[in-house]
């Protein structure tokens, strides 16, 4: 396929052909209004990158809405709830019957890509592969541009909006000077250890494991290949699990005890066709608009993956933006763009602290004590036990609602 030509000219740019910016270009698209994605990799290793696996209702709603479901309503696995394992004891959580009937599905962020690159270049803006974004300049100015490289040569994109779908270290989030900007982050002793395997999941659904040996997570990719997590080090190389200890510390860490009612559990074992190590770290960037510049997804919060949040809030963050630009195409009010920050942020933090808590609810510290882990157990006890604790943690799994347009702005 030829590629396409350079853009030099569209209404909003955006930079990053992630899910977020992918899901942004549609949503736009689909409202009448240009725009252009530039994304520095290959189609190749975008729609290869391992990332999250588990939507939220709210986000699978989006995406059918905006013509990217059919896929995923017939391959994806959905999930009426989660299991929780501590102290030998097994929980389940219903998800419909505490959160009014949502759910969560898994599909796999890699999937979700696959399916929106394949409507862009079918029906779509200008998708540049290829296309590293430089620099972007003039984000108080009224027309905004960005610099980019692609086929060898420099370009230079104007816009009237620049989208930084770009993550952490990308070049929009840098585009807010140091002292309009401020981060807050937060660390963790512990890293997981992930593995995909060519075996069936030992469970219909995700197993969430407590225990002192440290914790473990059992999710899927589909019926045939299973998704596993441990609990590691800090700066662990996956050369020093080999396949058994990996399988034995999984199924260690699951175990129940019969004593209390649970029923025995066996752990099915396949071949691993792939390990790597993921740091475990919190992050937001506020505000995440600066005068023409807008941040969504990783380039404006990162979450630690124990809460499932990071693409969920990037489908969060493009669809309260999609809405507000499209108002602004339509009625030429700029209410809700002028409010896109504040109003994505209280889900951005929400999140951020739901993501904290099952966290460190669910790992063991290098440093904890026995005090710690029986603080843990009492609230994991007081979730399998206590009706409001065990809804508090469903609505925040299964996904808060989208923001409301405001009443005031709900006509046109």
């Amino acid at each position: 396929m030829t590629p396409p030509p350079p853009v030099r000219r569209t209404t909003v740019g955006i930079i990053g052909g992630g899910p977020a910016g992918l899901l942004l270009a549609r949503l736009l698209h689909r409202s009448g209004i240009d725009c252009a994605v530039l994304e520095s990799r290959d189609r190749g290793y975008v729609q290869r990158r391992q990332r999250a696996g588990l939507l939220e209702q709210g986000t699978v709603d989006v995406l059918r809405g905006c013509g990217a479901g059919a896929r995923l309503d017939r391959e994806g696995l959905v999930h009426d709830g989660i299991e929780l394992r501590f102290a030998g004891r097994s929980h389940r959580l219903d998800l419909p019957e505490l959160t009014d009937g949502r759910r969560v599905t898994v599909y796999a962020q890699t999937e979700v890509v696959k399916d929106l690159i394949a409507l862009q270049l079918t029906d779509g803006a200008p998708l540049l592969f290829g296309a590293e974004a430089l620099t972007v300049e003039g984000a108080d100015g009224d027309r905004p541009v960005v610099h980019y490289r692609y086929q060898g040569r420099v370009h230079t994109l104007h816009c009237d909006y620049v989208v930084g779908c770009d993550g952490f270290h990308g070049v929009a989030r840098r585009a807010i000077p140091e002292g309009e900007r401020r981060t807050y982050e937060r660390g963790y002793p512990y890293s997981w250890l992930g593995v995909l395997a060519d075996v069936p999941p030992s469970a219909d659904e995700l197993i969430y494991a407590h225990s002192d040996r440290g914790f473990a997570l059992f999710s899927m990719r589909s019926p045939t290949v299973s998704r596993l997590y441990l609990q590691v080090p800090n700066g662990t190389d996956p050369a020093d699990w080999p396949d058994d200890r990996i399988w034995d510390e999984l199924q260690a860490r699951a175990a129940v005890d019969p004593a209390t009612g649970a029923a025995p559990w066996k752990l099915a074992r396949g071949p691993i066709t792939a390990k790597s190590v993921l740091l475990m770290r919190s992050s937001v960037t506020e505000p995440m608009r600066y005068g023409r510049v807008l941040l969504a997804g990783d380039a404006a919060h990162i979450v630690p993956p124990t809460g499932a949040k990071g693409l969920n809030l990037a489908v969060a963050d493009v669809t309260v933006l999609a809405r507000a630009l499209d108002r602004l195409h339509t009625t030429g009010s700029t209410e809700l763009l002028d409010a896109y920050s504040a109003t994505c942020l209280r889900r951005v933090w929400r999140a951020e602290h739901f993501s904290a808590f099952m966290t460190t609810t669910l790992h063991t510290a290098p440093d904890q004590s026995p005090f710690d882990t029986r603080l843990q157990l009492a609230q994991l006890d007081r979730i399998a036990t206590a009706p409001h604790a065990a809804a508090e943690l469903a609505e925040n799994y299964a996904g808060l609602p989208l923001p409301a347009v405001p009443a005031e702005c709900s006509s046109r």
